[in-house]
């Protein structure tokens, strides 16, 4: 293959001001300068970067930003510079610290009814925002569909988070994980929990299908993995990324139990004891007794109502009769009361952390 350099054009007024800068400052290489006598046009090196200042050029400056893993150590300290031809350099963190937001804490319901947009996403598929609040970029929730299926154009990628779940609500999709063997589909029903940075890749999804994909934090990186292809030769189900282990929950092998709240039952994911605490999802059905007012202390309590009715009754608040497709969060401390559920009432709920106290009254 012939060889390609790419470089970014930069303009200048005085060319001689540039050259300490870049060489000296931004610890570039200089890889030519023309003509000698009176020099118009550098080209330095570095960093991965190939960049052109030229007397000529008439574009604006721009901007440049340099990753470093000694960010206060590389500009002496200095985080923004400008440059003698105007173009502003930015230097960061290059592998940046993950950091949760706080959760700004608040009672949300969100209405399948209230006909909230769906907007196109990553890779063609359609996707609802569950928490408009994002709870201070604290989680994000969505509801994902994918009218038209077949093979996705998705590629091998991973995403920077602390926890992220994938609920299959309705059809179903071929999945493949780094270190989990071969693809496998993931059944209406079913969900994974998706350790944090492990690579991944959608290959089919049957026509319509729906999931429900939870985010902690709301804002996180997806990073496109080139080299790694899927499934790649080893398999070690066993193995953590970041103290968390894969999970993919079949609801044929659930065992369902009481559930916190009286009146229901559930299964548990196992989700909480694979990710140590960090999270914990329940399916959620009718059971034996009447509800009752409960309140809890978790940080995040996340419901999402998948088949038949019920009425949310919250404390001070106006009761909300919910359909499929309704989600709700309850923040901590607040009493409510799941009402009057139909017998076929099936519910998605997701805590962080999984393991909390509830208190019935």
């Amino acid at each position: 293959m012939t060889d390609i350099r790419a470089e970014v054009r930069l303009p200048t007024r005085e060319l001689r001001e540039d050259i300490p800068f870049f060489t000296k400052v931004l610890k570039m290489r200089m890889d030519t300068i023309y003509p000698a006598d009176d020099p118009s046009v550098a080209v330095f090196s570095g960093h991965g970067l190939r960049v052109r200042i030229d007397t000529e050029a008439t574009e604006a400056p721009g901007t440049l930003r340099i990753l470093t893993d000694d960010p206060d150590g590389f500009a002496e300290g200095a985080r923004k510079l400008t440059a003698p031809n105007g173009t502003r350099i930015e230097i960061d963190d290059l592998n940046p610290p993950f950091v949760l937001p706080e959760t700004e804490h608040a009672f949300v319901v969100r209405r399948l009814a209230d006909q909230a947009p769906w907007v196109i996403g990553r890779a063609g598929m359609q996707y609802r925002d569950l928490i408009p609040t994002r709870l201070g970029g604290s989680i994000i929730a969505s509801h994902i569909r994918i009218p038209d299926g077949g093979p996705e154009p998705d590629m091998v990628h991973y995403h920077t988070v602390g926890c992220q779940l994938i609920f299959c609500y309705r059809g179903w999709v071929d999945l493949v994980y780094e270190d989990q063997g071969a693809p496998f589909r993931l059944y209406a029903g079913n969900c994974v929990i998706q350790p944090p940075e492990i690579r991944h890749r959608v290959l089919y999804a049957s026509d319509n299908i729906e999931v429900i994909e939870i985010g902690v934090p709301a804002e996180h990186v997806t990073t496109i993995d080139h080299e790694m292809e899927l499934p790649n030769g080893t398999v070690n189900p066993e193995r953590q990324f970041q103290g968390q282990r894969f999970v993919h929950h079949e609801a044929r092998d659930a065992v369902w139990s009481p559930f916190r709240l009286s009146g229901f039952q559930s299964r548990d994911t196992t989700i909480g004891a694979h990710t140590n605490g960090v999270a914990g999802v329940h399916v959620v059905r009718r059971g034996d007794g009447e509800p009752a007012w409960t309140q809890h202390d978790g940080d995040i309590l996340f419901t999402f109502v998948m088949e038949g009715q019920m009425t949310l009754e919250g404390e001070g608040k106006e009761p909300f009769r919910l359909s499929p497709g309704d989600a709700f969060v309850i923040p901590p401390g607040m009493a409510t009361r799941y009402s009057d559920p139909s017998q076929d009432i099936e519910l998605l709920e997701v805590a962080l952390p999984g393991a909390f106290k509830s208190i019935s009254r």
